[in-house]
């Protein structure tokens, strides 16, 4: 019968425990849906809309090309999604994000594009930029609780993991390197699992060590190890050097920094051997007395010869040093620019293999600025405020292992700002997560002292 024909006289009014239901139905519903959109970012950066590429083929990178407009759109979707859910319980959080450094670091970002050597692809590039890095940075907001955050983490790195294996398994051509590879067939043999190189693979599986060791951490005894141990097998059989020796070294430096007390202490664990690993590397190319000390180490900093690109960048920053030469706009077409004689190769480089330097090319030295004090000076400190207050002491640990992870990454390879890069997505996350610990407090944070 219609409800609304029928006699008022024989409408009920409803119960206590009628409005009680449906008012933990519709938070539950709340609940999930915030959830649901954290693991979809995960998997969106981790899997991608374009897993398993076939590198054998010419037509890959075309094909590629062809689908970001759906990633466009699937980010395009995610980010209001996640700003919305978020601004109706964490306001606060949100404000404290307008700051004066991150206010300058948007709009030199803007002034950067307007005079980009190609202002249409900046524009582009940045508006993916800017969905990318806006879900990360909500995503330790969007889960209701720390026990829920725990969940999405763990369930779209054992999504990953299984996709990996079973690709190296079901279909070993589109998940480990072969000489058959239009590109590099000199890495066949290396594991990539889902990812279009396993110079991607190697770090993300990194970062998966560090959530399978906080997760263990925090009491998953079953989900923790075991993301933790199939991502070690994985990063070994990636082949991926530099991954593997920063995996354990900088966990060693993230312990150290975890327990001191001092800030200043903390800035020169961080910072010294950083600043160092940069002078033996793209230092070396400026300084005689620096590559005399390069060519006298039993290893070689340069990483086989990507001493000619830091020269072809270098010249490029020297170019244009304020402005830059535009927000991921160099790097397309350089095929045409001159290099020093027996260098030529350098101008067929993707990026410069070293994220500082990457932006001072492409956002010139005050935006380089304005990234080291943003994303690796102010870290720390909210690391150091949050340890203070005794918040959340083993996810303020993850964020700063995968934090302190990016920052000597980026020594030799190029993330940062870098729009879908599953690294700079991580990375960023950390950075984040570290700013709102030192601020506020966890919601359901019960966990073991380490």
């Amino acid at each position: 019968m219609d409800r609304s024909a029928a006699d008022t006289t024989d409408v009920e009014a409803p119960s206590l425990g009628h409005i009680l239901r449906d008012g933990l139905a519709e938070l539950n519903a709340v609940r999930a849906a915030r959830c649901l959109v954290v693991i979809a970012a995960l998997l969106l950066i981790l899997v991608t809309l374009d897993p398993f590429p076939d590198l054998r083929s010419e037509d890959a990178a075309a094909i590629v090309g062809g689908r970001m407009a759906l990633t466009y759109v699937a980010w395009g979707l995610l980010a209001p999604v996640a700003v919305l859910l978020v601004a109706v319980t964490d306001a606060p959080a949100l404000k404290s994000l307008v700051t004066p450094l991150h206010l300058c670091l948007v709009g030199w970002l803007l002034i950067n594009i307007v005079s980009s050597e190609s202002r249409g692809v900046s524009i582009q590039r940045l508006a993916l930029a800017a969905s990318v890095t806006s879900l990360a940075v909500l995503l330790p907001l969007l889960p209701p609780t720390q026990r829920s955050f725990n969940v999405c983490l763990g369930v779209a790195a054992l999504v990953l993991l299984a996709l990996c294996y079973l690709g190296v398994v079901l279909a070993p051509q589109y998940s480990i390197h072969t000489a058959l590879d239009v590109t590099e067939p000199q890495l066949a043999g290396d594991w990539r699992g889902s990812f279009g190189h396993k110079n991607v693979a190697s770090p993300v599986m990194t970062v998966l060590v560090y959530v399978g060791i906080y997760l263990s951490a925090v009491g998953s005894f079953v989900m923790g190890p075991a993301i933790a141990a199939l991502a070690s097998i994985f990063l070994i059989f990636t082949g991926g050097k530099t991954s593997s020796v920063l995996c354990l070294a900088i966990y060693a430096l993230a312990s150290l920094v975890y327990v001191t007390r001092s800030l200043w202490l903390k800035r020169l664990i961080c910072f010294v051997p950083l600043i160092a690993m940069n002078l033996l590397t793209v230092g070396s190319v400026l300084s005689p007395a620096l590559g005399t000390v390069t060519r006298l180490l039993p290893l070689d900093p340069t990483f086989t010869g990507r001493s000619a690109i830091w020269e072809f960048a270098l010249a490029a920053v020297a170019e244009k040093p304020v402005i830059g030469h535009g927000y991921a706009a160099f790097w397309d077409d350089v095929s045409t620019r001159q290099t020093a004689q027996g260098a030529e190769w350098a101008t067929s480089a993707a990026h410069s293999h070293n994220s500082y330097l990457d932006l001072a090319v492409t956002i010139g030295l005050p935006g380089l600025l304005l990234v080291v004090v943003v994303f690796v000076l102010a870290p720390l400190g909210n690391f150091q405020s949050a340890q203070a207050h005794n918040r959340s002491s083993a996810l303020a640990k993850l964020f700063l292992t995968v934090w302190l992870f990016g920052l000597y990454y980026g020594a030799t390879e190029t993330f940062l700002l870098e729009r879908q890069n599953p690294i700079w997505f991580m990375f960023t996350v950390a950075v984040a997560g570290l700013h709102f610990l030192a601020r506020f407090q966890c919601v359901d944070q019960a966990e073991p002292q380490h």
